[in-house]
């Protein structure tokens, strides 16, 4: 993976999203009309927080966000996703 050349600022972070599923655990190969869009990703880049409040997540935190959270970004030929710490729910 390249070096991102970009700094979130305050409580934001960056977030790489996992590919969808292409296989269920019993083995069978979902289409890609029915593959559902990842809610989990890694932290590849992170801000320092707010004056009060510093950063619970770091790079290369495994994350879990909201469906609709983050704001889409392509940087270098990869979607990533620009998000508030707020949005994120877990660090598996």
């Amino acid at each position: 993976m390249s070096k991102i050349n970009i700094t979130p600022l305050a409580d934001r972070v960056l977030v790489d999203p996992l590919p969808a599923e292409t296989k269920t655990a019993s083995g069978l190969f979902i289409p890609d009309s029915a593959q559902e869009k990842q809610l989990k990703g890694t932290v590849v880049a992170a801000g320092k927080g707010k004056k009060d409040e510093p950063l619970t997540v770091k790079v290369g935190d495994t994350v879990l966000y909201g469906q609709y959270a983050g704001s889409e970004l392509k940087l270098d030929g990869n979607k990533y996703l620009m998000m508030r710490e707020d949005d994120i729910m877990a660090i598996i």
